[in-house]
């Protein structure tokens, strides 16, 4: 009987896990293609809006997930308008979904993956973008084959912090998602579920797991960080 209980138990585990580094990975991509243009665009504004717009996007560093949490559940509701909306486009409700938990991550990890491409932006050397702009280059063709290639090491590093953000997701799931298993039980809450139960040694096999997981992403981080300084270094 012990023997069959452990075997389940590893069975939801590794569905945790695997939850998670699906939710992490598409929450890195979506916000990737979402913080890219709006990085560019915030880089080179400098009207009087800009430190709003900034404060607005740094929020999540100083807002308590599980308030961030309660607003998007009343959002996501079915009572709610946006909820409504949502059914009807889909048919499908967004709260306790794992789309309502995608959609809370892309708010929750926007400023890990917002800052990175921020300072990369800046760091671009704007003498290439000058005489790309003398040569007639479109601003479209600037951006792809200019502007993106020197601004790689950036977005390795923003996809690394927004990946190793999310894998930490708790409070924000737990009131977006609850605790479904195989639809939005991730990795930290099912840790708190075998802690909750007493069950350490399973506790300690998600958390190694987990912190091997986020050591790796920071690894990359680190590295691609040091590629963006010696880059700048080089170009200056």
């Amino acid at each position: 009987m012990a023997t069959k209980q452990r075997t389940v138990m590893l069975a939801s585990d590794l569905t945790a896990l695997w939850l998670t580094i699906k939710l992490a990975f598409i929450t890195a991509a979506i916000l990737l293609v979402i913080c890219i243009p709006l990085a560019w665009q915030l880089a080179s504004y400098k009207g009087k809006l800009k430190p709003i717009l900034e404060a607005l996007i740094a929020m999540p560093l100083v807002l308590p997930p599980t308030l961030m949490g309660f607003y998007l559940l009343v959002l996501f509701s079915p009572t709610h308008a946006f909820g409504q909306f949502w059914f009807w486009l889909t048919g499908t409700q967004l709260a306790f979904s794992f789309q309502g938990v995608v959609i809370g991550s892309l708010f929750y990890s926007l400023p890990f993956v917002m800052q990175p491409l921020l300072a990369g932006f800046k760091q671009i050397n704007t003498t290439y973008d000058q005489a790309a702009i003398a040569l007639g280059i479109s601003p479209f063709k600037r951006f792809m084959y200019l502007t993106l290639p020197l601004l790689k090491p950036s977005i390795g590093s923003a996809f690394a912090l927004g990946f190793a953000h999310t894998l930490g997701e708790f409070g924000l799931v737990l009131m977006i998602g609850g605790n479904i298993q195989g639809e939005t039980q991730v990795v930290s809450i099912a840790l708190y579920d075998h802690v909750e139960s007493l069950n350490y040694g399973a506790a300690h096999q998600l958390s190694l797991v987990l912190l091997a997981m986020a050591f790796a992403c920071l690894v990359l981080l680190f590295k691609f960080n040091k590629t963006v300084i010696n880059g700048a270094a080089n170009r200056a």
